[in-house]
């Protein structure tokens, strides 16, 4: 009984020492194996992949992982080719020139491992982003439908559209990858196409004779600041940046959506931006007007392909409640957007005043956004002549003598016409500023 006393311990032990020993084994060679996996597998951010579009003309970045000190071979059906050799860390970032538009080609990646890339167009690609009237889709939200969607989606069958459109994430670190994949226009796929980016992109495809390439990256109820990058938020001391994602308002939260669906797509090559955002800003108008602009600036630098276009839709008049302050937020965030458009290079401005719904926050005809935004693109960055594109702006006004005010707006070169209707929303102030309809 001794002897056994003394020897069951013993072998508790011995045993307790073999488990420890087994369980570091296994943990060495997890972190082992797990190591392989990231450092010898050829990796590249999902938008890299087959039916991708890349803008044409250019020298556009390809970048991935590998294992570190690995050559990396590019080859492509057009004939360029580049080579670079991954970074201690793993990373490895190149660039390839882009014939004119047309395709399909395609791209092989050669690392630890090969990569191919199929069904490969070279276009016009278009950044589209903002709040829940850039993510609307063509089939509508519940109980708010698009006009003339069916008509729309039946006819949308063309391989030449080609839409990246990616799945919502947040996130307080930068990410490099998101989830999402290129996809051709047609009517099992356009239903769930961002409505207003698909009109835009189908005017242009229609115009240019090229492939378009859509990469949609939006959130619903998102506050612009949430969209911007640290550095760039460092002028706005009043903008908090939590350390975590927040349980509630990630997507109104400072850098939260700027790290997990734009910082991944900086450095892909893109024509320009369309951006319909502002709602979750109208109760600091004064401070969008700085922030916007801000904004717009930011991404700029970040993308390094210079001024490159920024189109934005005007938010709509919308009735948000009966007090003074709620009354008049959105007009003012309007002044704000307006603002924008005049003091920041190459942007424009889209109207949407005549074609919004005091009554729906999330207005039915997207038709005439997307082409409006496709005005200002063929007009300004394509150099298409004849066609009105700006919006009437208010430039004066001349008290006559009758006891009337005449108004003068530039970008109306034949005047301005009520057709037949009475016309209401105008209100006039003394040096008192108080005013009246």
């Amino acid at each position: 009984m001794f002897f056994n006393l003394i020897l069951n311990p013993l072998r508790y032990s011995l045993f307790k020492r073999n488990q420890m020993k087994k369980i570091w084994i296994t943990l060495i060679s997890t972190l082992f194996i797990t190591t392989l996996t990231v450092f010898t597998q050829t990796w590249m951010p999902s938008f890299f992949s087959d039916n991708m579009v890349m803008q044409q003309n250019a020298e556009v970045s390809v970048w991935g992982k590998d294992h570190p000190g690995t050559n990396i071979q590019i080859s492509t059906s057009w004939g360029d080719e580049a080579e670079v050799t991954s970074d201690r860390d793993g990373r490895w970032k190149t660039k390839i020139s882009t014939p004119d538009a047309g395709g399909p080609y395609s791209m092989t990646i050669k690392g630890s491992e090969v990569i191919v890339l199929n069904d490969v167009l070279t276009g016009e690609v278009w950044l589209c982003s903002g709040q829940s009237n850039m993510e609307m889709p063509v089939k509508g939200y519940g109980n708010q439908p698009i006009t003339g969607s069916n008509e729309a989606i039946l006819h949308s069958g063309n391989p030449a559209l080609r839409v990246f459109q990616i799945e919502k994430e947040s996130s307080a670190v930068l990410l490099d990858d998101v989830k999402g994949k290129w996809q051709a226009a047609s009517p099992a796929t356009t239903p769930d196409f961002s409505a207003t980016a698909y009109f835009f992109g189908e005017l242009l495809q229609e115009m240019l004779e090229v492939p378009v390439g859509l990469i949609i990256t939006s959130w619903g109820g998102s506050k612009a600041e949430a969209w911007m990058d640290r550095e760039s938020l460092e002028s706005f001391p009043e903008i908090n940046i939590p350390d975590e994602v927040p349980e509630r308002g990630a997507n109104q939260a400072g850098t939260i959506l700027y790290n997990g669906m734009i910082h991944p797509f900086i450095d892909y090559h893109i024509k320009g931006v369309i951006w319909y955002q502002g709602e979750s800003n109208r109760n600091k108008a004064s401070q969008y007007a700085n922030l916007f602009p801000a904004m717009i600036e930011s991404w700029r630098a970040l993308w390094n392909l210079g001024n490159f276009p920024f189109y934005f839709v005007q938010i709509s008049p919308y009735g948000y409640g009966s007090s003074e302050e709620t009354k008049y937020a959105t007009a003012l965030l309007r002044e704000a957007q307006l603002h924008a458009m005049q003091h920041v290079e190459n942007t424009g401005m889209v109207v949407t005043a005549d074609i919004g719904d005091c009554e729906s926050i999330h207005p039915a005809d997207k038709i005439s956004v997307g082409r409006r935004l496709a005005y200002w693109a063929l007009a300004e960055t394509y150099g298409f002549e004849g066609i009105a594109y700006r919006s009437p702006v208010y430039s004066s006004m001349e008290p006559t003598e009758d006891g009337k005010i005449k108004l003068s707006f530039d970008n109306a070169p034949n005047g301005l016409t009520s057709f037949h209707k009475s016309l209401s929303g105008f209100e006039i102030a003394g040096d008192d500023r108080v005013f009246y309809p």
